[in-house]
């Protein structure tokens, strides 16, 4: 019979995170339920440990365990739910297998496939940011390059600085690359 719970909540899952990478519910832990269960001394209420489907981030444990859940929760009529996480379980305290059949289920798969997707959301915007930040480094260190290279040490004799035109100047920096060329590819800079 208990085999029942566990494609209850196998299906409620699915149906709410399709994507893999949703973080959901896999199945009920029949070996924590009370040993007491189906007969004339079974507790009311209990703690009913659920796997993941996968390891929860950080960020999503502590949404898990925010007042924004318990305010979900207390809202969807079970405000005495508590929860708690260790490892890769959810532990669901004060309540049953039934009152997770027909309805708490599918509220914690909800919210945990809408935590998901907001930490996701917000993972996906942070590497926005960085991979933007990234293009403006690389910018703006090849412009300092550039400004560098434009920099030249003559003599006087070699002309007045800043005489020389701009199509001069990139004339004269890429004689003098070829010539830096010249010198590495003789084996200079091994000198």
């Amino acid at each position: 019979m208990l085999g029942a719970y566990r494609g209850v909540m196998d299906t409620q899952t699915r149906t709410s995170g399709a994507d893999t990478a949703t973080l959901g519910l896999g199945s009920v832990l029949v070996g924590s339920l009370p040993a007491a269960l189906m007969t004339d001394e079974a507790p009311d209420r209990y703690t009913v440990e659920a796997v993941f489907t996968r390891r929860p981030e950080r960020d999503e444990i502590t949404e898990i365990l925010g007042s924004e859940t318990r305010d979900r929760l207390a809202k969807a009529g079970y405000s005495t739910v508590e929860l708690t996480i260790s490892d890769r379980r959810l532990e669901i305290a004060n309540t049953n297998l039934e009152e997770l059949r027909d309805g708490l289920g599918g509220v914690l798969a909800d919210r945990l496939a809408e935590i998901s997707e907001g930490v996701r959301a917000k993972q996906d915007a942070a590497a926005v940011r960085f991979r933007e930040a990234a293009a403006g480094e690389h910018d703006r260190a090849a412009s300092v390059a550039a400004l560098a290279e434009s920099v030249t040490f003559r003599t006087s004799a070699d002309g007045v600085p800043g005489s020389r035109s701009a199509s001069d100047q990139r004339s004269a920096a890429t004689d003098d690359r070829a010539r830096i060329d010249d010198w590495t590819d003789e084996g200079g800079h091994g000198r």
